[in-house]
């Protein structure tokens, strides 16, 4: 027996972080947005934890233990006393280490998958719970759709959104490490009194309504400038999106993923096709959103 889960990538719509709290976290208020970009995992007994992967990027993927997919098969088997002997296998589509939360996917489709091929049934609260044990942004990851998360993202309320959203994310060479990115945020804001994270009302009513404009109106990266700082290059990326037509573009999370939010699918072909023939990005993706959650298929 095989289970396959299919889990999508996220953008964030707004990132507004906090300083540093004591525990080396930041505070968040984290819209996410799931969009088309997918990553499917596949689980099959085996005679001890073992994991693949393939796609692009793919040799950039730990498969050891370190990998959230491992981590997720291990936790759901120490919760109900069973032994973790499972093959993993993640075929990679979203990007690797581009803050689109690839790793958190896994972990959530992993979870998923082995919770159904072991036939444990956990409810949605169980397993929301053990993904947020594995990371900030697993739990959305499984839940999908739009969600705002507070904490340090791993604790969500669901959103209203109307309509469709398109999108267009342009793929840079390399990654760029969240800790890293978030270790940069905190030197740029040295001595600087950071205001507590809120969400804004207007990106709630723009998603709501589903209001393009709006939305890209009000969409923030509070870790773009950092992004930014650890690889300037970005800035010709968002600037040859919006020459395009973009409405807005911002850096996906803790990049190098740029993110440009377009009016309607034509716009989304036309500034993808801007960005392939640039150079200056390694390729371009449309996708639009929200997108389901972790699924079984």
């Amino acid at each position: 027996m095989t289970v396959t889960v299919r889990v999508p990538a996220k953008v964030n719509a707004q990132l507004a972080v906090g300083g540093v709290r004591p525990d080396g976290f930041h505070d968040l208020a984290n819209v996410f947005l799931a969009v088309g970009l997918y990553d499917e995992v596949t689980v099959r007994p085996a005679p001890s934890l073992t994991l693949t992967c393939a796609g692009p990027g793919s040799d950039q993927v730990p498969l050891d233990r370190t990998n959230l997919a491992a981590r997720a098969a291990e936790l759901l088997a120490a919760r109900h006393g069973i032994s973790p002997d499972v093959h993993i296998h993640i075929d990679k589509d979203i990007p690797v280490a581009g803050g689109m939360a690839g790793g958190s996917a896994d972990g959530a489709g992993a979870l998923l998958a082995c919770d159904a091929l072991w036939g444990l049934g956990s409810s949605r609260d169980e397993l929301l719970s053990m993904c947020a044990e594995l990371g900030s942004d697993v739990p959305f990851s499984l839940v999908g759709g739009a969600a705002l998360g507070t904490g340090r993202g791993e604790r969500l309320t669901e959103l209203e959104v109307r309509g469709t959203f398109h999108w267009v994310f342009a793929m840079a060479d390399g990654g760029l490490s969240t800790p890293v990115v978030f270790g940069e945020f905190d030197r740029l804001n040295s001595g600087v009194a950071v205001p507590d994270p809120v969400a804004s009302p207007v990106l709630l009513d723009a998603l709501r309504t589903g209001d393009a404009a709006a939305l890209a109106d009000a969409l923030v990266n509070d870790l773009q400038p950092a992004a930014l700082s650890l690889r300037p290059s970005l800035a010709e990326t968002l600037a040859t999106g919006m020459a395009a037509g973009a409405l807005a573009c911002l850096v996906s999370g803790s990049g190098p993923t740029t993110a440009f939010l377009t009016k309607d699918e034509d716009a989304a072909g036309t500034v993808a096709a801007a960005l392939t023939a640039s150079g200056t990005c390694r390729a371009a993706r449309v996708a639009t959103g929200p997108a389901r959650g972790a699924t079984v298929v």
